[in-house]
């Protein structure tokens, strides 16, 4: 059995993603019932030279659907940064999910083997498809999901394991 590039990019963030969702709406129901200011939660960081909990959920959008975008060749819709709320962070996951579901898994596996460039600071990194995959986009998306999830754990948000992986699809391997 092969695994196609569609199989290894959409429904990965389609599953990862709505978990992210869930534990948005996790962290707004504790922040209700311990009477929590919602923003507290909004400026929590793992350490003070770290990124914050809404720009890790922004990053780890932004990584779903750049990389999608870019190894499907299409053009990526452009998110402006500003979400202040939870419910404002939730409209985001639900635009990039929007966004990749839309993308055409045929455009993924014809453009896979382009060479493809990322703008990294002053320099550009240029990667075949396959390299982007899984040495840029994938290992990028799950660290700023994790640490997304990790910032709301350590803020005492009551979530585990089966959250961050969501609905795991029940898949036979033939």
């Amino acid at each position: 059995m092969s695994l196609s590039i569609y199989q290894s990019t959409v429904p990965v963030f389609e599953q990862t993603l709505n978990a992210l969702a869930a534990i948005l709406d996790k962290a707004a129901a504790h922040a209700e019932a311990k009477k929590i200011d919602p923003s507290a939660l909004l400026s929590a960081r793992l350490r003070p030279d770290m990124l914050a909990f809404p720009r890790q959920v922004q990053i780890a959008c932004d990584h779903a659907k750049n990389g999608t975008a870019r190894l499907a060749n299409v053009e990526a819709p452009r998110f402006e940064d500003k979400e202040a709320s939870i419910d404002e962070l939730k409209a985001r996951v639900q635009a990039t999910l929007d966004f990749i579901a839309g993308v055409d898994p045929k455009a993924l596996e014809a453009n896979f083997n382009r060479e493809i460039a990322i703008p990294v600071g002053k320099n550009t990194l240029k990667l075949n498809g396959a390299d982007y995959l899984l040495h840029f986009c994938l290992p990028n998306y799950y660290f700023h999901l994790t640490t997304a999830y990790d910032i709301l754990r350590y803020a005492g948000v009551e979530i585990g394991k089966r959250d961050f992986l969501g609905n795991v699809p029940r898949v036979t391997m033939g």
